[in-house]
């Protein structure tokens, strides 16, 4: 509807059929193409650019502040429960994957710490050495985000940042066009209201 409407622009400027609402809904498409096409993207660069430089710099500061370290396994925690004690349909998922053991590690600082880890290696025996990411005190913390996943979720933020301006134009364009057709009822109904009543009457209202 949008092209056909943009195609007839230039047709319609010297058709003496053509109603000012018909050059307004064909220049409200041409004005909504040009938005979707050009707008919304520099609206999706934009988004995924500041995305980017803010996921980047939270990766700079994940990377200055978590220390990769080597936890070893002194025992399973007590509240671990193996997978095969729990209903069938559970075992299948990811929790069930997880199981609780109580571990030592070195901080940061050369100091030993101890607790509990969730880990889902599947070897728990004591002495069974696990991966561990720390902060600046010691604790277990996330793995930092790689930089590829940060560019990753930028690329994605602004797709959809430019799907949603596209979305939110087109939305617009429907609700004007809507606008206006309501607006083209109401004349032809007030111009049939005025003429109606001397419809097939020769010469009256001359």
């Amino acid at each position: 509807m949008t092209v056909r409407a943009i195609l007839g622009i230039r047709r319609w400027r010297h058709n003496p059929l053509c109603r000012p609402t018909d050059r307004h809904e064909a220049w409200l498409g041409l004005s909504a193409l040009l938005l979707m096409l050009v707008v919304a993207p520099l609206l999706g660069r934009l988004c995924g650019s500041l995305t980017g430089d803010a996921l980047q710099e939270a990766v700079r500061t994940q990377r200055a502040h978590r220390h990769p370290t080597t936890a070893v396994v002194v025992r399973e925690a007590p509240d671990s429960t193996s997978p095969f004690a729990r209903a069938a349909e559970d075992v299948v998922t990811e929790a069930t994957t997880r199981v609780s053991v109580a571990a030592v590690w070195t901080a940061p600082d050369g100091t030993a710490r101890a607790g509990t880890l969730s880990t889902t290696s599947e070897t728990t025996a004591p002495g069974t050495r696990i991966r561990l990411w720390t902060d600046d005190r010691g604790a277990p913390a996330m793995r930092p985000m790689d930089a590829s996943a940060a560019r990753a979720h930028a690329a994605l933020a602004g797709v959809g940042v430019t799907l949603l301006a596209a979305g939110l134009v087109e939305a617009a364009r429907r609700l004007a066009v809507r606008l206006m057709m309501r607006r083209r009822y109401q004349l032809i109904d007030r111009a049939w209201a005025e003429t109606g009543p001397d419809w097939g009457r020769t010469g009256t209202g001359t």
